[in-house]
């Protein structure tokens, strides 16, 4: 159990002792504490893709095997693939989120530009805010309006680039089960335990290594809980979720949840709890409007609600249905900040994220996001 001095060292010694006792790679031997920090750049190329693969799951249920929670009395759920097996063959090959013309002009004008040092700087700035140490882990929400605005996508760029700078683990929650598609978006091979499964197994006593049993591992010392197998019908309640946060908040720096979307009550339950908050919003006259109706109603509520909120307008076409600049200023009159995820066909195109597919453009506004939205939990206790 962690200490209240030096919590997150406990929990890397903890994922040290589960990699050697369980037989698998030892996730955290390169983040052990006081090791150097990760130098400045991008979310590791392969992302969530890559590591998530089919010897992931089989590290989950080695794991499951020695946790407290699944001796005989339990009803160990089998293990569901993300993707059903005749689909994967209708995959096509993913593609790079830019023209190769677009990524030729852009490295021309990287090495011609005097800018290099200044953009250099840049992300050595955003890096050192995303290592900034934390006492209590933090809570990020993700949600949205209305299906379609990216929510799962944004969650998983978000809980990517936390994994890929921080050296504490990260752990994706899954608060949508109504057939979420963010396992799917981290490359997610096979799902067994749920949110709801978890929520009556888990107990105080457990240590990371019992817990990291029932989650889905991924790359970069992250883990991934889901909300659902895929199945229609699958329930997550409040109490279920507010027991499933509280006890596994002290084993990770970051918690992202990718929410239902609004006014859903799980939904309002993650936003209240959480320390900083995403709102996710199609880039269009619709999307705007409605968001900024719904941030109306939430200038009356707590005045750190509203400042805690980022609103992400997602550019689900190659032109925004709207004028960025005029429907950020509306929206930031709110008090919540605004940002842009620019269009990227590598997104566009859906399944799994790989990083290393990403246009420029949109590593960078995923990293300063995530080192925003993180300052704001920062400033919430």
């Amino acid at each position: 159990m962690p200490n209240a001095d030096n919590w997150q060292g406990d929990v890397l010694r903890d994922l040290g002792g589960a990699a050697q006792q369980g037989g698998q790679r030892p996730v955290a031997a390169a983040h052990d504490v006081g090791a150097p920090s990760r130098g400045p750049g991008v979310p590791a190329p392969g992302g969530p893709a890559q590591g998530a693969g089919p010897g992931a799951p089989q590290r989950q249920e080695r794991s499951a095997s020695y946790a407290p929670g699944a001796g005989p009395h339990r009803n160990t759920p089998d293990s569901l693939p993300v993707v059903d097996g005749a689909l994967t063959g209708a995959v096509r090959k993913p593609c790079h989120g830019e023209p190769l013309v677009s990524r030729a002009a852009n490295a021309v004008r990287r090495i011609v530009s005097s800018s290099a040092a200044r953009e250099v700087a840049e992300i050595t700035r955003t890096a050192e805010r995303l290592q900034q140490p934390v006492t209590t882990g933090r809570q990020i929400a993700v949600t949205s309006i209305r299906g379609g605005a990216g929510k799962s996508t944004v969650a998983a760029l978000l809980g990517t680039t936390y994994a890929h700078y921080r050296q504490d683990p990260v752990l994706l929650v899954e608060a949508d089960p109504a057939l979420g598609s963010l396992p799917l978006r981290l490359g997610a091979q096979s799902l067994r335990w749920t949110a709801g499964d978890v929520a009556n197994i888990v107990e105080p006593q457990m240590s990371l290594l019992d817990v990291t049993g029932y989650l889905v591992q991924l790359p970069d010392n992250a883990w991934l809980l889901p909300g659902s197998q895929g199945r229609i019908g699958a329930m997550l309640d409040t109490r279920a979720y507010e027991r499933v946060m509280v006890s596994l908040r002290r084993y990770f720096g970051v918690t992202v949840v990718d929410c239902e979307t609004l006014p859903a009550e799980v939904a309002r339950v993650a936003l209240s709890a959480s320390q900083a908050r995403v709102l996710t919003a199609p880039a269009t006259l619709e999307g705007v409007t409605s968001t900024y109706n719904v941030l109306e109603w939430m200038k009356g509520l707590p005045r750190h609600v509203i400042e805690g909120t980022v609103v992400v307008l997602t550019e689900q076409t190659p032109r925004a249905g709207v004028d960025l600049d005029k429907a950020a200023q509306k929206l930031e009159s709110t008090g919540a900040g605004v940002q842009v995820l620019p269009y990227d066909r590598h997104l566009a195109a859906g399944g799994a994220i790989r990083t290393e597919l990403l246009a420029r453009s949109t590593r960078r506004a995923a990293t300063q996001l995530a080192a925003d939205v993180f300052q704001l939990s920062q400033k919430r206790r």
